[in-house]
């Protein structure tokens, strides 16, 4: 798969040189800021050879633009207790779990890093479809954002496309719209509405759905909605 690399408003430019160096250093070269600090020479200082990665890098205002195109959204975080509890118990993969879940698929793999002091922010995970964490001591789980970085893009540095080409995260979203109508149109209880709509979304978003396989539900959510009269069978 393409790897694209996404940080998530990071605080020091530094730090942006120092990603941007390990990019290159694991043979990538797709990098993405969002809202990020002036770009100025410390970070170029830092980057060394890797002035290429970062001169190059995209820098955009919002996570949808970030993620655009992509196949699998992955969030990263170091809380495991606070986000098993507020991510609706989403499991949390290492990162050679996650080299196995994208082996021999194609299309674009997005990897968010958050700020260097509260990380990913719950709404941001929110749009993730999978969480990864390093496994590291429970005294001290917190790592520096480009060494992060390194050890996730050590474990991908060389895994293989394949032809088994994943459906993008606009093609999902509809997929989402539709399940949310459709829980609206049954009279789903409001209360459970949202939980219900984030855990759909995390078993989507695990099961990787091919643009066919994405094409299939909604065909049967349509049929469903025509069989209890909601809309016109066309």
């Amino acid at each position: 798969m393409e790897v694209r690399i996404i940080l998530v408003e990071p605080k020091s430019e530094e730090n942006v040189g120092a990603v941007a160096r390990v990019v290159k250093n694991f043979g990538f070269s797709d990098l993405y800021l969002l809202n990020p600090p002036d770009i100025g020479i410390k970070a170029l200082s830092v980057a060394a050879h890797a002035y290429d990665v970062l001169k190059s890098c995209k820098i955009v205002e919002s996570l949808p633009v970030a993620i655009a195109n992509s196949a699998i959204v992955v969030g990263t975080t170091a809380k495991l207790g606070a986000s098993t509890n507020k991510h609706l118990r989403m499991p949390f993969f290492s990162p050679l779990e996650l080299k196995d879940k994208v082996e021999g698929k194609r299309g674009i793999l997005s990897i968010l890093f958050g700020r260097e002091d509260v990380g990913l922010l719950n709404d941001e995970l929110k749009l993730c479809d999978l969480v990864v964490s390093i496994p590291t001591s429970h005294e001290y789980p917190v790592m520096n954002l480009s060494h992060a970085v390194a050890v996730i893009l050590y474990d991908l540095s060389d895994v293989t496309s394949g032809t088994l080409e994943l459906a993008r995260v606009e093609d999902r979203e509809r997929l989402y719209m539709q399940l949310k109508t459709f829980l609206d149109e049954i009279g789903y209880r409001e209360h459970k509405k949202a939980k219900t709509l984030l855990m759909l979304r995390r078993i989507l978003g695990r099961a990787e759905l091919t643009t066919k396989e994405l094409q299939t539900l909604q065909g049967v959510i349509g049929k469903a909605e025509w069989r209890i009269g909601v809309v016109d069978e066309t």
